[in-house]
């Protein structure tokens, strides 16, 4: 094992960045040689006079730029150097740090990015032009058309483990109209829900809207914790659950099918009827069946293809029990009358032909590159995030609010959503914040907004020192 101890006094920038680049300097000068080991974090740690975290992330980053690989058990290795792979870091050095970026980095809106979709809107545009029965979508309700999409949706909702049988299928003008005509449908003015104590922000609006007390379950690490949920169908008149068992906004967490059981267990008891919504339901690989497959007689499933697809695709869908059918549509009626029924064809068209999956697998694929951006550019800082999921959900260290992170980060060119902005409760102040890394046209401009992201986790933030 090598006394390998840098000199970082004349680098610029964060130190875990000085660290990875007096490493590559190193490699590249022959001081330090293939296959010689480095020292322990912990030792290199109080040699500098940093912490662990900063020299755990210095040689994480090391080890994505290709010039080190490390073992358990064995420590960390000088390998030959290799290029990061393609899109990623390895032109990010700290001086990259101070160039300005061309705006703001938007870590804000959780949207897909937007891959090939436009090259097969206009493949699709270009098919529907020549079609013998395009007219029939300027009339008042194409029903032909909308009875084949209905029956495409719900195959391939099917994919994802709810059956059909004994439901019914509604189009929606996407999935957050969706849940409006959920509560349209299920609620009246005055009626008390339960939602996740950190829930989709547009819920909280509908719910004011409607005239709905929202009462926060609690969460842990899988989302609704079932003895909170208990509690509250005992101690309030909530007879509706709206939840997002699987990628949680803003939390990222997904629901194991045990605690789905639970969850559908607890709503049999207490007469709970129970909205899931799945917008991100199609991204992860590998996904427990959906609540509502463990609660069919229950349960409004929500999806829709602005997350998987292209957000300009303003399609949803609601699978729900077929004795809802009819006041599903009656507020679907009431808000939108329906779907524009050439936006419904498109997103028909492409789950009929694979379009739909192989956007969806781009969309994964996409995601998953940039996920592993952040576990190597955020190492040593908690996070949870799904491997192919759009956002990740960042705890802050001690020191920093939420809001006043992100404030500093958009001071610092990044968008980003502080924790309160999705709290039931608003005197609720969690200390995290949420990250949308899919939105971003590239991932050199995913991976600069993340490194300042990480220089100010790196600098921490002392109010008391503007206390005086």
């Amino acid at each position: 094992m090598t006394i390998w101890c840098p000199d970082l006094a004349a680098r610029a920038g964060p130190a875990y960045l000085a660290i990875a680049e007096a490493i590559a300097a190193d490699v590249a000068s022959g001081r330090l040689a293939v296959g010689e080991r480095l020292p322990p974090q912990r030792v290199l740690a109080w040699r500098l006079g940093l912490s662990l975290n900063t020299v755990t992330r210095g040689y994480a980053e090391a080890v994505r730029r290709g010039f080190l690989e490390g073992a358990v058990g064995r420590g960390t290795y000088v390998r030959e150097a290799h290029p990061a792979p393609g899109g990623g870091t390895g032109g990010l050095t700290a001086a990259s740090l101070a160039r300005p970026l061309d705006g703001p980095v938007d870590f804000a809106r959780n949207l897909p990015f937007r891959g090939t979709a436009e090259a097969e809107l206009a493949r699709t545009l270009g098919a529907l032009s020549r079609a013998p029965d395009l007219g029939a979508f300027l009339d008042h309700r194409p029903e032909a058309a909308l009875d084949r999409q209905a029956g495409t949706a719900a195959a391939w909702i099917g994919t994802l483990g709810l059956e059909r049988a004994g439901r019914c299928l509604v189009a929606t003008n996407g999935a957050q109209q969706g849940l409006l005509v959920a509560l349209l449908a299920l609620t009246r003015p005055g009626d008390a829900i339960l939602a996740e104590a950190l829930t989709y922000a547009p819920l909280l609006s509908i719910a004011r809207h409607l005239g709905l007390t929202v009462f926060p379950v609690a969460l842990d690490e899988e989302g609704i914790r079932p003895d909170a949920l208990e509690a509250l169908c005992r101690t309030t008149a909530a007879r509706l659950l709206c939840c997002m068992p699987t990628l949680q906004t803003p939390t990222a967490a997904t629901m194991g099918s045990a605690r789905r059981r639970d969850i559908a267990a607890l709503a049999e008891t207490h007469g709970l009827q129970i909205v899931e919504d799945d917008v991100f339901g199609f991204l992860p690989r590998d996904r427990p069946a959906p609540l509502a497959a463990h609660a069919p007689d229950r349960t409004v499933f929500v999806t829709g293809v602005s997350k998987s697809l292209a957000p300009g695709l303003r399609v949803g869908y609601l699978s729900a029990p077929a004795g809802l059918e009819g006041p599903l549509r009656a507020a679907v009626a009431l808000s939108s009358w329906l779907p524009p029924p050439l936006m419904a064809e498109i997103a028909a068209r492409w789950i009929e032909d694979g379009t739909a999956a192989r956007l969806n697998e781009e969309q994964r694929a996409e995601a998953e590159q940039r996920q592993r951006l952040a576990r190597t550019i955020l190492a040593g800082w908690p996070l949870r995030a799904d491997p192919s999921g759009f956002h990740l959900w960042l705890s802050l260290p001690e020191g920093w609010r939420a809001d006043a992170f992100e404030a500093a980060a958009r001071r610092d060119g990044v968008a980003l959503r502080s924790g309160s902005a999705f709290a039931v409760d608003p005197r609720a102040r969690p200390a995290a914040v949420r990250l949308c890394l899919s939105h971003e046209v590239g991932r050199e401009r995913v991976a600069a907004g993340l490194e300042r992201v990480a220089r100010l986790l790196e600098q921490g933030h002392d109010e008391t020192a503007f206390v005086v």
